[in-house]
């Protein structure tokens, strides 16, 4: 429930007493003042505004009758409503007859005010819940019927078919403000932070999306994309939370393995960012030992080089010949060399599964000691 503080309250007084000869009070729903143009009656009690309070309406004190109450001074007191509830008191200095009319156009000034600060209150919570409901949705394996109800009323649309992407944002973006603007230019998108320079987005499945114009609309904004990891359609919530966990995965995969590459999709790198997030498992580290003879021997990077290529071009040797612009001959000659450091046959189809994922690895921890 929205009520009067401190800094709202002085800043009726401040823009009120910008264009009036007279000192204002705001007191809030207790007759406490919580501003003034004389702060030293500041979180002081105000029988004046206690009238007000008890009955609800306008209390105007002449000399007299102020003389006769404790920190009051001549005046009147207006009852402040925001949605027909008393939330506090206005009060202005002088005499009845002079400030009379005063009184009310500032007591309009000031609901008016609340009104508009109370509206922005309920937005702010509403963003706040929705992010919030979001967290719970994309984070619990089986959302309450409650969050679910919720998350409906407030507009989320829990069971909309979303597409996931993990965006990694350059350092000292803000990207409460990236998350906004996606979410308004998609509308029913979702987003949240996870972490400092990363975003995850689940759009919904059915908007069309150019990715390259999205990506160079963004820097152009001043959000540039170092890297982003796009998901697949998910049809609920189940299915969006492991495509969630899965472009991370991705993200995280490419962030430390394939820097220089800014789209990453998760049906090609499946595999590969599973393996990743395992990467110091002891068998994985196992597995892929035979690779750590050929990382040792090739120092220049050529044998790495030619596997990749080997691994790219699906061991057709013309074509991995052709691309790395050797003969034929010399491609076999390295992939002997292969075969020598890591006692595996690029040519036999389950050695060079094992390569293939040990070159998608590089330079993976698995790898080293």
């Amino acid at each position: 429930m929205f009520e009067l503080d401190h800094a709202l309250a002085q800043d009726i007084v401040d823009r009120a007493m910008a264009i009036l000869p007279h000192n204002v009070n705001v007191m809030d729903s207790q007759g406490l003042i919580l501003g003034s143009g004389e702060p030293e009656r500041i979180n002081t009690r105000h029988e004046g505004a206690q009238w007000v309070l008890a009955n609800g309406r306008v209390v105007e004190l002449d000399a007299n009758a102020a003389r006769r109450l404790k920190n009051v001074q001549p005046g009147v007191n207006l009852p402040l409503l925001l949605e027909q509830r008393l939330v506090g008191v206005l009060g202005i200095t002088g005499a009845p007859d002079t400030v009379r009319t005063y009184a009310a156009l500032v007591r309009m000034t000031a609901e008016m005010l609340l009104a508009q600060r109370s509206q922005q209150a309920q937005q702010q919570w509403r963003r706040q819940r929705r992010d919030d409901l979001q967290a719970l949705l994309l984070g619990q394996p089986e959302p309450s019927a409650e969050c679910l109800a919720e998350a409906g009323q407030l507009g989320l649309k829990p069971h909309l078919a979303r597409t996931p992407y993990a965006l990694r944002v350059g350092p000292g973006q803000a990207l409460h403000l990236l998350a906004e603007w996606l979410c308004n230019r998609y509308p029913d998108s979702w987003c949240t932070s996870p972490a400092p320079g990363h975003v995850l987005w689940c759009r919904p499945a059915s908007l069309a999306l150019d990715e390259e114009r999205l990506l160079a609309r963004l820097g152009g904004l001043g959000w540039p994309v170092l890297q982003w990891a796009q998901g697949e359609n998910a049809a609920g919530l189940a299915s969006l939370r492991q495509g969630c966990a899965q472009v991370n995965d991705v993200l995280a995969y490419g962030r430390q393995v394939l820097p220089g590459q800014r789209r990453l999709a998760l049906a090609t790198y499946r595999l590969p960012a599973m393996l990743w997030r395992l990467r110091d498992d002891p068998a994985l580290r196992q597995w892929l030992a035979p690779l750590q003879g050929l990382v040792e021997h090739d120092r220049g990077g050529v044998l790495l080089a030619t596997l990749r290529a080997w691994c790219a071009h699906n061991g057709q040797a013309q074509a991995c010949a052709d691309a790395l612009g050797l003969h034929r001959n010399s491609l076999r000659y390295r992939l002997e060399r292969i075969r020598g450091y890591t006692g595996l046959d690029p040519a036999r189809m389950a050695d060079l599964a094992n390569l293939y994922l040990g070159v998608q690895l590089l330079p993976a921890a698995a790898l080293s000691d």
